[in-house]
């Protein structure tokens, strides 16, 4: 019995017991509810068996006995507390059998009784562990999910029951892990950054962590001295302690911007999937959000008045705060974002029908797509708003946006890195994105096969340094960058 409860625990022990029965053995609560059973006699019928040994374990709680047994014409149970210092009120052992019992069963079930008891008490410890990383699991998640959807305060509210304290400003990095390794990375992350940096799993991707690293003056003084700046040594230390990981770090961007962190890093893992070293940095590229100008600005309040000014018809459906908030997260993450909001891909869909009827657009193009994501990171950055002169009035449209000076600046840098690619790799992005970023589409029309569209695209990557065929992808930035230059011309 002891050995079994060293190698299998209460499952191998609970199992010879059931098999020297010749019937069922199960553990109880004092209230007769079933907490783990086995059955060892196919032929017996196991849903019997428990109701018997569940009325057998109420009627050793009430008369507060040291043992039990309740005969049947056909059975028998025999019941054991696993806990005698708990005044009766703990877990009971039940074995429940065709009468006759073999002989000497009553002995061995005394004699598993200790085993039993400290295997089941070190596996509920083990439970309540689980269980308690799980919801610190969540809890991070939940902290994320409120920083990427610009909720601060209530994220600093959720965070405080937490360790650490959320930054600020911070880098964000993404490590991608191989197969089953994201619990030991995050492991090896938190000690590397010895417990300063919020780890979490990533909600999203299975082999993703997300990082998000301090970056205040102590942590630069720090890194000055190492030759290093914090957010990069940390991705640096990550990529050359774990094999086969890959590191993408953000620039250094204060706590309310943590979305755009998360881009940057995203696009910087695209990158470095392709170095030696598995780490990349984010390049230096203007949002943007921050050359549109108050003309741009007026644009998008005009954009997405209809659905911020929008009431739900019953007090159970999503109102303006919680759409916008899914048309952020379908635009970052694509079908993704069902795992991202926790909701049913059909809850997605009628979500994203409601926002396009509101807005009057067609969300399948990706020039709409384009046009409500520019939309929204103006509106989500709090500088762009001063109050509005009066009598001033919202351009038209997104070309007139799009032709300032200050955005065909923007545009011309976005595309100057797509000139080492030749006339062949503007060709194919420019095909990608007018086949709405569907690969079998494109490669049809540029006349090769869906691999080879998807190797010219990874090829780009590389060389745009942003990330395309996986989401949070740079399609709408690269679309309103066409869109400006083909304006300009």
């Amino acid at each position: 019995m002891y050995r079994l409860a060293r190698t299998g625990g209460s499952p191998e022990l609970l199992r010879r017991l059931a098999q020297r029965a010749e019937g069922w053995a199960g553990i109880l609560d004092a209230g007769g509810t079933v907490l783990q059973a086995v059955a060892a006699n196919v032929r017996w019928p196991g849903h019997e068996a428990a109701g018997l040994a569940s009325r057998a374990a109420r009627e050793l709680t009430s008369r507060g006995a040291g043992s039990y047994s309740l005969d049947t014409d056909e059975c028998s149970a025999l019941l054991l507390p696993l806990d005698r210092t708990s005044e009766n009120r703990g877990p009971v052992l039940a074995l429940v059998g065709p009468r006759p019992l073999p002989g000497g069963l009553t002995t061995l079930m005394a004699d598993a009784v200790m085993p039993l008891a400290l295997s089941w008490a070190s596996e509920s410890v083990e439970r309540k562990r689980r269980r308690v990383d799980l919801a610190e699991s969540r809890g991070r998640e939940a902290v994320l999910h409120l920083l990427m959807t610009g909720q601060l305060s209530i994220a600093h509210q959720v965070a405080g029951a937490l360790r650490p304290k959320l930054p600020d400003p911070v880098r964000v990095c993404v490590v991608e892990c191989s197969g089953g390794q994201r619990d030991e990375v995050a492991r090896i992350c938190a000690d590397v950054s010895g417990g300063r940096t919020w780890i979490v799993r990533c909600p999203v991707y299975a082999r993703h962590l997300i990082l998000i690293v301090p970056a205040d003056e102590e942590a630069e003084a720090e890194a000055e001295a190492e030759g290093a700046e914090r957010g990069r040594a940390l991705g640096l230390a990550v990529a050359g302690l774990v094999d086969d990981c890959v590191v993408g770090v953000s620039e250094e961007v204060r706590l309310p911007d943590t979305a755009t962190a998360y881009q940057q890093a995203f696009h910087a893992l695209a990158v470095a999937r392709g170095l030696p070293g598995r780490h990349a940095r984010f390049g230096v590229a203007q949002e943007p959000a921050l050359v549109v100008g108050p003309a741009g600005v007026r644009w998008a309040d005009a954009l997405l008045a209809p659905l911020l000014a929008y009431l739900p018809r019953r007090s159970q459906d999503p109102g303006s705060q919680e759409l916008s908030a899914t048309l952020a997260s379908w635009l970052a993450f694509s079908s993704h974002a069902t795992q991202h909001l926790k909701i049913h891909r059909n809850t997605l869909a009628s979500r994203l029908k409601l926002v396009g009827e509101l807005l009057g657009l067609d969300l399948n193009r990706v020039a709409d797509q384009a046009a409500v994501d520019l939309a929204l990171r103006i509106r989500a950055t709090p500088s762009l708003h001063p109050a509005r002169p009066e009598g001033s009035t919202a351009p038209a449209d997104l070309d007139m946006v799009l032709r300032a000076p200050d955005v065909q600046g923007w545009a011309v840098q976005q595309l100057r890195l797509l000139g080492r690619a030749g006339p062949m790799g503007e060709e194919t992005l420019r095909t990608w994105l007018r086949c709405e970023a569907q690969l079998t589409p494109a490669a049809a029309e540029l006349g090769i096969s869906v691999p080879g569209a998807r190797k010219r695209l990874t090829r780009l990557e590389a060389l745009l340094c942003r990330s395309l065929l996986q989401t949070p992808s740079a399609r709408y930035d690269l679309w309103l960058a066409f869109r400006a230059v083909d304006l300009a011309a």
